[in-house]
């Protein structure tokens, strides 16, 4: 029999309005509330429902409402009998899934995921990311080494896709070399600072010193690690796999290789929009996709 996964989203798949047709209904409105009232940011519930838009872009805001959702809908689809036998997350999402295979509780996750946005948005570290598009990520690594300056890649989305993230003035001088070396496309992310990179450095030390203001459980099943695709199942190592991933790499076609290596055919994308599904798809087709982004989807299950 074939196993499952849980992966969560990372920043950049808010959207204004979400889980909104969860919170009109009475129960998890409640569960909802429960966690707006316990977290450090009492904006978050209107910019998340009403906007507008560039606030719940700012990271402050984007980090906890994404996680927010995924939370919500991970509750729901645990009680109806779906339990993971892996969780993965995409960047921010590599918290999220914290919640997933139990290590956190839900009021814990959110105030963790809180603290990193504030901490990541007033970090002050000058930088940008690019999405490089059309070329195998060993190419873009290659000019990337070619380049003076801090570039570095750092989410390897799908087989050819691969996002570079450093110096904003060197990025964005080097977006036509990556096209005339054969890139479809070099588009500059609508990004606060350049997220995964070595300039990150100096605010992991910040991110760590949070952990122990928590209780961490024995996971329940194993989280495959962003930085090595390596399946983690303490929390000492789930603990150092978050502290590195913050300027460490998002290697996502890794994860979905070795959660298909272990055995998973069925892969439930929990969190707002379907960015994953649509990068997994490209990285293997014979997984099956599920997307649950809203109550609908929960129905339908």
């Amino acid at each position: 029999m074939g196993k499952i996964a849980f992966v969560y989203p990372g920043q950049g798949s808010q959207q204004v309005g979400m889980g909104l047709d969860l919170y009109e209904n009475a129960e998890i409105k409640k569960s909802m509330d429960n966690i707006f009232d316990s977290i450090d940011n009492k904006d978050l519930k209107e910019v998340m429902f009403n906007g507008p838009e560039e606030e719940l872009k700012n990271t402050r805001n984007a980090q906890p409402a994404i996680a927010l959702l995924s939370v919500i809908l991970t509750k729901l689809i645990k009680e109806k009998g779906i339990t993971p036998d892996y969780v993965a997350g995409h960047s921010l999402g590599e918290y999220t899934a914290l919640y997933g295979n139990g290590i956190l509780n839900e009021i814990d996750i959110m105030k963790l995921i809180s603290k990193r946005g504030e901490i990541m948005s007033v970090s002050g570290i000058e930088g940008t990311m690019a999405a490089i598009l059309g070329l195998e990520a060993a190419e873009v690594e290659k000019i990337c080494s070619e380049i003076d300056g801090v570039i570095e890649a750092v989410n390897y989305n799908d087989p050819k896709q691969t996002v570079v993230a450093g110096d904003k003035s060197i990025i964005e001088a080097n977006l036509e070399t990556f096209k005339q070396k054969g890139a479809r496309r070099a588009i500059l992310l609508a990004v606060s600072g350049p997220f995964h990179s070595s300039l990150m450095k100096p605010l992991a030390e910040k991110i760590k010193a949070e952990f122990s203001k928590f209780e961490w459980n024995t996971p329940k099943c194993p989280l495959i690690a962003n930085t090595t695709a390596a399946e983690l199942d303490n929390t000492e190592n789930i603990q150092n796999e978050l502290f590195n991933q913050t300027f460490g790499p998002v290697k996502w076609v890794d994860t979905i290789n070795k959660l298909a290596e272990n055995g998973v055919d069925k892969i439930y994308e929990i969190g707002p929009g379907s960015v994953l599904k649509g990068m997994i798809k490209k990285i293997n087709g014979n997984i099956e996709v599920i997307n649950i982004s809203k109550l609908e989807d929960l129905e339908n299950l």
